[in-house]
């Protein structure tokens, strides 16, 4: 946190900043210690959007920002701190640009990688908070950890579809994010917003209050989140709470660890495909329909996802989970099993093997390999 010597505010910062320093609670003295202050943000998406331009507007000195992505058409629906014009661009640019144009005054730094173990202490280190701005649980566990043997405070926030939540980690003795969730959840239980869906004002919400906790911190103001987890059903429009306590039986962290494995994940790209059946490039299924090659097709996606969009040429929508998913195939034919990025038809083509069916196929890389390799003008989500 900053210490008992800030800078002084220019003359362009008292304007800048005049709403704050009316605030008798927050003054020239809380402005000024947010000027003396940093902030590593984990993520420039969904959350990390509102929670980036807030922090920056309020007059927050450092911004760091970690994030290997580049801007897709499809974040537009909820990242609003990019563009149409920054597609493609990669996140940590567009974001560094959008906050020198909101706030010359802030310094920015930004890290276009992915958070690994490897790179996580000397990256936080230095840093008076940080924020959890990710979408998965490897890196949830890895930056809770890292900030945890750091000493760093952690400002948590997640979403799922309609709902999301939020509570602040690791300050004063309080308890962290193994608290709240000692054991990650199985693989592919909680589908991500690719998979799932997001409404899109919904990170906004999360990432406002993720904002908000970060800026009380840093200026020493009311009470934060630290022992409560907040949760959000927009929906319902309702806000509980609930009370979380550190488990002074749980083991201390002590080190890094792999945490793909610790959540079940690969630690490693798979590049091959279970025993049994055969994953086909787009380019290699249009190039055998060509030359008449018909098989039952099988779309296992969600019948939602299917209202979005379709190829022309499916026989049947099973949802890759449905318990009769076999019983829907014709044993007579050969399968091709497709769904949007071909991690369920993997789940699906494995069922049918494990059946007993022959002649499975499945479209390696989904309804998205197939757009950018067979017929661009495709609508993908």
């Amino acid at each position: 946190m900053p210490g008992e010597t800030e800078p002084t505010l220019t003359a362009d910062e008292v304007a800048r900043y005049s709403r704050h320093l009316l605030l008798p609670e927050f003054g020239v003295e809380g402005q000024r210690r947010l000027k003396a202050s940093s902030v590593l943000c984990v993520g420039a998406g969904g959350l990390g959007s509102p929670l980036l331009l807030y922090l920056a507007a309020a007059g927050v000195g450092r911004i760091g920002i970690v994030d290997g992505d580049r801007v897709d058409t499809s974040n537009l629906q909820r990242q609003v701190l990019h563009g149409t014009s920054t597609v493609g661009v990669a996140k940590v640019r567009s974001a560094a640009a959008r906050i020198a144009d909101l706030n010359p005054h802030v310094v920015v730094e930004t890290h276009e990688t992915t958070l690994t173990s490897a790179n996580a202490l000397q990256i936080l280190e230095g840093y008076d908070v940080v924020v959890d701005g990710t979408d998965n649980f490897p890196t949830r566990y890895l930056l809770n950890d890292a900030a945890v043997l750091l000493g760093i405070p952690l400002v948590y926030g997640s979403i799922f579809r309609f709902e999301g939540q939020a509570s602040v980690f690791n300050v004063a003795g309080g308890p962290d994010y193994r608290d709240l969730y000692p054991e990650p959840p199985p693989p592919g239980m909680v589908p991500s917003c690719a998979e799932g869906g997001v409404l899109g004002v919904l990170p906004g919400i999360i990432g406002t209050i993720q904002a908000t906790e970060t800026l009380k911190l840093l200026a020493g103001l009311g009470t934060s989140l630290s022992g409560r987890l907040l949760l959000y059903d927009a929906l319902a429009m309702e806000f509980r709470e609930l009370s979380l306590r550190r488990d002074p039986h749980r083991p201390a962290v002590t080190e890094l660890v792999d945490y793909d494995a610790f959540c079940g994940l690969p630690s490693t790209p798979v590049t091959g495909v279970p025993e049994g059946f055969e994953s086909l490039e787009p380019e290699a299924v249009a190039a055998r329909r060509a030359e008449g090659w018909r098989p039952f097709v099988l779309d296992v996606r969600a019948p939602h996802e299917a209202d979005i969009v379709t190829l022309p040429f499916v026989d049947a929508l099973v949802p890759h989970d449905a318990t009769d998913l076999v019983d829907r195939v014709p044993a007579d034919r050969e399968v091709l099993v497709l769904c949007r990025s071909g991690v369920r038809s993997l789940t699906a083509a494995a069922r049918l093997v494990e059946a007993g069916r022959t002649g499975v196929h499945e479209l390696k890389g989904g309804l998205l390999a197939w757009a950018a390799q067979v017929d661009p003008t495709l609508p993908t989500y």
